[in-house]
């Protein structure tokens, strides 16, 4: 096969530009509301919540702007706590490009929750987590177009009656997948802080993701951390950060959410912007650290339902072609309460 081919769209030329040479990566799935999608962040957050079960669906929709075909990544999961154990599956899609690249991830979770002081007050807790499935990764090779098939006339453009002497069909590869993760949180909701801090390691098996040669994937790093903060009994503030790394690249992300209880609807308004930075750690690198999207993010939650929708305002070096659009990514948590039968008088907290 060729190592240089073009496409009809951009979108197809950056993601199978990085899949068909045998010494390039693959991307793993990118998530801007990543806070609200926990099996997707950390498997140690398994069942890390107060209730009978979680369920929660994502969808998020990039360069529409750019694409006839933009890059869309769908999920759901499903978890719920049982003792000290907790269960879940989840399972993410992602798919980019002309040649119907598709991206595949089915995990089933299990997590274990520990108070270190559990003697005492049952605040400080350290969770552990463990997600095994497997990816599927395909990519139809018919609907691509290739140097031999661009002519200059009309000025310029692929004609698909030229025989591409490429090998034509779909490919496919399925693989193993694991992953694991470690989390410290503190649960005290009378307190004015509540941090929390997460490490975890996918692709620890490095799946073989290549078509037609060998190509590892490799580990995938991820440590984020913040802190939930009462300012009244109404306002609370959520400052935190992700950073993901992957061999050479990295994902550096700043949050800071508000949350404004509204007393009378037993509600919450949430409301913050992201940046987020990426690009390769090496300075020889293109890319390097280059200032990718500024992420606005807006949600509700009433009951057991917490609703956000957030965009993606392009930054990076593609925003003379983006004009400045990214993505568009919406997400529903639902989550049924336990109800505490002596609850200890505190301030409202999502």
């Amino acid at each position: 096969m060729k190592r240089t081919f073009h496409t009809k769209v951009i979108g197809a030329m950056l993601f199978l530009g990085t899949l068909v040479p045998a010494g390039m990566q693959a991307q793993d799935f990118h998530l801007s509301q990543y806070e609200a999608a926990p099996l997707y962040l950390n498997p140690a957050m398994t069942g890390m919540f107060n209730g009978h079960y979680r369920i929660h669906a994502h969808y998020r929709n990039q360069w529409r702007a750019i694409a006839t075909k933009p890059f869309t990544t769908a999920g759901a999961s499903f978890d719920m706590p049982y003792k000290k154990y907790a269960f879940g599956a989840q399972i993410l899609n992602y798919r980019a490009g002309t040649g119907n690249y598709n991206a595949l991830s089915f995990l089933l979770s299990g997590g274990y929750d520990y108070a270190i002081d559990n003697k005492t007050n049952n605040y400080h807790h350290i969770s552990g987590g463990l997600q095994l499935g497997f990816l599927h990764k395909s990519v139809n090779l018919n609907k691509l177009t290739w140097g031999n098939q661009y002519v200059g006339t009309q000025g310029g453009q692929f004609d698909v009656g030229i025989a591409s002497g490429e090998s034509a069909g779909s490919v496919s590869q399925f693989m193993p997948d694991l992953n694991m993760g470690i989390m410290y949180y503190f649960a005290d909701n009378r307190a004015r802080f509540n941090p929390f801090a997460g490490l975890s390691v996918n692709h620890i098996n490095h799946p073989d993701e290549a078509y037609f040669s060998a190509s590892k994937l490799p580990v995938h790093w991820t440590i984020h951390a913040g802190t939930k903060i009462g300012i009244n009994e109404k306002i609370q503030l959520m400052p935190q950060f992700m950073n993901m790394h992957q061999t050479n690249d990295r994902e550096l992300t700043m949050s800071m959410y508000l949350h404004y209880y509204l007393t009378e609807s037993d509600a919450y308004i949430i409301f913050g912007p992201t940046y987020r930075i990426s690009g390769p750690l090496s300075k020889s690198k293109p890319g390097y650290r280059e200032k990718d999207a500024f992420v606005l993010e807006a949600g509700f939650k009433q009951g057991d339902y917490i609703y956000k929708i957030s965009y993606d305002i392009n930054t990076s070096t593609l925003k003379p072609v983006s004009d400045g659009k990214g993505a568009l990514e919406l997400s529903i948590t639902y989550t049924p309460k336990r109800q505490n039968p002596n609850p200890i008088p505190s301030c409202p907290r999502l």
